[in-house]
């Protein structure tokens, strides 16, 4: 069954942020793609109405395939380039199951 992460974010103030966010996101999702073979689809995208909001939509062969992702060399860099840049009380952060 496909497992599915959907990430909501909200930057800190700054243009800066915002672009800093935006080419790390980039980068995640090439990276991700072709090096996690059990990663279906990693989407980042940005709110119209608010350019501070992001989510995530992440899907994954199965559970245990977002286990592998996280244990991708790149995860723990990204993970710690983009908490400084993110409101971390207002990240949320939801699983399902696809059907």
């Amino acid at each position: 069954m496909v497992f599915v992460v959907i990430a909501h974010m909200y930057a800190k103030e700054g243009k800066d942020v915002e672009e800093k966010i935006r080419g790390k996101l980039i980068e995640a999702s090439k990276t991700y793609l072709s090096t996690d073979s059990e990663t279906l689809s990693y989407h980042a995208v940005q709110s119209t109405t608010d350019p501070r909001a992001w989510t995530l939509f992440e899907r994954y062969q199965t559970e245990s395939s977002f286990a592998l992702h996280a244990e991708n060399p790149y995860y723990k860099p990204f993970q710690e380039f983009m908490v400084p840049l993110i409101e971390m009380d207002k990240v949320d952060i939801r699983q399902y199951n696809e059907v």
